[in-house]
């Protein structure tokens, strides 16, 4: 599994490799970032930092994309006009987007995954799934 720039790499040259599957088929492939109960708990101003910062980021996209590009780019040894492209097969979610996914698709998906870990075995209980995620730094 692999993911941008990776897979633009793979489009631009086919002969390469095969792309099976991506995000645009199988939109739950996602990049998240997340810290422990014990570090929110220690640390909430730099868990909401953190938070706010990706937001920030967005809001930098939408006001300054090609210096976004640029500096995006720089990390994944891409020119900003590469990332540019590459980019172009994700979705940024914004703030509103990440409260509207943990209050529902986030929450389905979580139940019906614990359904199946607890019917393979995986699991001996469901666990409380309201505790799965902590959503007070997106608010």
């Amino acid at each position: 599994m692999t993911y941008e720039p990776f897979l633009s790499a793979v489009r631009a040259k086919p002969e390469a490799g095969k792309i099976i599957a991506t995000t645009l088929d199988y939109p739950m492939v996602m990049d998240t970032f997340g810290c422990t109960p014990k570090f929110l708990a220690e640390n909430p101003k730099a868990a909401k930092a953190l938070a706010d910062s990706y937001f920030e980021a967005l809001a930098m996209i939408k006001a300054d994309p090609k210096k976004s590009f640029e500096i995006m780019g720089a990390d994944v040894k891409q020119t900003g006009e590469a990332f540019e492209k590459s980019q172009a097969f994700l979705r940024w979610q914004d703030k509103a987007a990440n409260q509207k996914f943990f209050a529902g698709e986030h929450a389905a998906f979580s139940k019906e995954a614990a359904e199946l870990l607890l019917e393979v075995g995986i699991i001996k209980a469901i666990p409380d799934l309201s505790k799965l995620a902590d959503t007070r730094f997106i608010q």
